[in-house]
């Protein structure tokens, strides 16, 4: 078992507005994967759509050893899709039950991002941050066609529509991005309530300042006390291997024309 090569700490929190939980999150550091889902605020069922993606994912980290079959948990998403569409089709007209997800998987001396949704993974290396995932929302295409800056896209009256999550359309569409792992690598999986009231050289000032065991905590107190709408969850990862293996990140990304969701 390679877990000896790296540590982990999470943490999540309702948030100063949300009456109930609605994120969830898995840390299954024995077989090398992170995950946090958000469940859809303003849909019905938002919570129970994120503890679904984390129990079947936690079903397949028992029965798997290191490390794991990028495939499976592709398929465990997927079987969730189906799941939460079958639940939402025995209630009224319209209902959506939906949740982002972002999971993080080492395998070796790599390290696998899949997600849908607005949830994010953060690579620190080096002292420099870089975001792994792009968001599946309106804005980040505004921003992406040069409509709207980074800084506007937060403050967005769209920044919560999303156009991708588990759960909301027949079809599941995952993201995929695969990079080098090198020694000293940390990942920072994160729902939006941390990043809609902290800025990234914000995030990364305490990464490079913390120790690993009390940043959740840190980034949640910090994000509570600017009064975050949202429930926060905070995964931090940090790999310490001394073996690595060189390599280009060159993902491909790809937008679905799917309608827009209200988070």
């Amino acid at each position: 078992m390679l877990n000896s090569k790296w540590r982990s700490a999470a943490q999540t929190d309702i948030g100063t507005v949300r009456k109930i939980n609605e994120d969830a999150l898995l840390d299954a550091s024995s077989v090398g994967m992170w995950c946090v889902a958000d469940g859809m605020g303003g849909h019905q069922k938002g919570d129970v759509a994120s503890q679904m993606i984390i129990e079947h994912l936690q079903r397949l980290a028992n029965s798997q050893e290191y490390p794991l079959d990028i495939e499976l948990i592709k398929q465990q998403l997927i079987l969730v899709n189906r799941n939460l569409q079958e639940l939402a089709n025995e209630l009224p007209e319209s209902t959506v039950i939906g949740s982002t997800v972002v999971v993080l998987l080492f395998e070796h001396q790599k390290v696998h991002c899949i997600w849908a949704g607005d949830s994010r993974i953060y690579r620190l290396r080096d002292k420099q941050l870089t975001r792994l995932t792009r968001d599946h929302s309106q804005v980040e295409e505004l921003v992406e066609a040069g409509l709207l800056s980074a800084a506007e896209a937060e403050t967005h009256p769209a920044a919560n529509v999303i156009t991708r999550a588990v759960g909301a359309h027949e079809e599941l569409n995952l993201d995929v991005v695969t990079a080098p792992l090198l020694p000293g690598d940390s990942f920072l999986l994160c729902s939006d309530g941390l990043n809609k009231v902290m800025s990234d050289s914000e995030i990364t000032q305490f990464l490079i300042s913390n120790s690993l065991d009390t940043l959740p905590s840190l980034l949640i107190q910090t994000a509570i006390a600017r009064r975050a709408r949202d429930n926060v969850s905070v995964v931090i990862v940090d790999y310490q291997s001394q073996k690595s293996e060189g390599g280009k990140n060159n993902p491909d990304f790809s937008m679905d024309d799917t309608l827009p969701l209200m988070r």
